[in-house]
């Protein structure tokens, strides 16, 4: 077993983040001077209602989109201003994703899907990666399923292969967006709990981006944002009092 991160150094941070999107008087703030820190080996939710700026917030932090005004970091590398291929290096090696279509490649089989990471990155898994990935597949139940194609799995095994690829290079950070949003109650509990075991039990960051108060329950940590801000940050919560806060923002928007 891969235990918790001592360092409590944080795995992704924002400094007086800003994003804005059009120009002159259109000009929207997505993101307003935000500055969060994502600490290691924690499961955190990122909550708010559409618009607020969860996925702007993600996206900066992945490296995906850049701040107009601020800092991004993954661990010790500032990230706001690198270039795209170093940007393209630093997600494929140091940044896993889970998102809620899934984003399986049609042709692959389940290994090839979650060994898709190392092909991109040219090179085989090491043995000790290799003795993890076997891990992951055992642990997600999916050994019986390895030459199967997506359109051979349900739901659920599908977004499970996401999070073995998600998972098995090993990255400082998950980001997992509305991973249960396609798939029925009690299959959306089970990928929570595979998240929320990634991270108490093998040391993992993840990052959920959500609007369900019973995923974000599941979280070790839920943050909400509105109008592009932060207004609250939470130890873990039930989704009753999750969702009367969400209740409480609206009200007030």
């Amino acid at each position: 077993m891969h235990t918790p991160a001592s360092d409590s150094s944080p795995i992704a941070r924002l400094e007086t983040v800003s994003k804005y999107f059009g120009i002159g008087s259109t000009t929207v703030p997505a993101l307003d001077r935000v500055s969060l820190g994502i600490r290691r080996g924690e499961f955190t939710a990122i909550m708010g209602p559409s618009g607020s700026g969860k996925s702007t917030l993600m996206h900066i932090m992945a490296g995906l989109d850049s701040p107009t005004e601020g800092r991004a970091w993954l661990g010790d590398t500032d990230i706001t201003n690198l270039g795209d291929t170093e940007l393209t290096l630093l997600r494929r090696r140091r940044i896993g994703f889970v998102f809620q279509s899934f984003n399986l490649v049609p042709t692959l089989d389940v290994r090839g899907n979650v060994l898709l990471p190392f092909q991109l990155d040219g090179r085989a898994p090491t043995p000790d990666e290799s003795a993890w990935i076997d891990l992951l597949l055992t642990s997600l139940g999916l050994r019986d399923r390895l030459g199967h194609r997506p359109h051979q799995l349900s739901g659920g095994q599908q977004q499970r292969v996401a999070i073995a690829r998600a998972l098995g290079t090993r990255p400082d950070l998950v980001f997992a967006d509305e991973p249960t949003g396609n798939l029925d109650s009690r299959t959306g509990r089970e990928v929570l709990a595979l998240l929320a075991t990634a991270a108490r039990e093998y040391g993992q960051s993840i990052a959920m981006v959500t609007h369900d108060p019973i995923a974000a329950s599941s979280a070790d940590r839920v943050i909400f944002l509105a109008d592009g801000r932060i207004v609250d940050d939470r130890a873990r919560s039930s989704a009753e009092d999750i969702s009367r806060f969400m209740l409480s923002m609206e009200r007030a928007a």
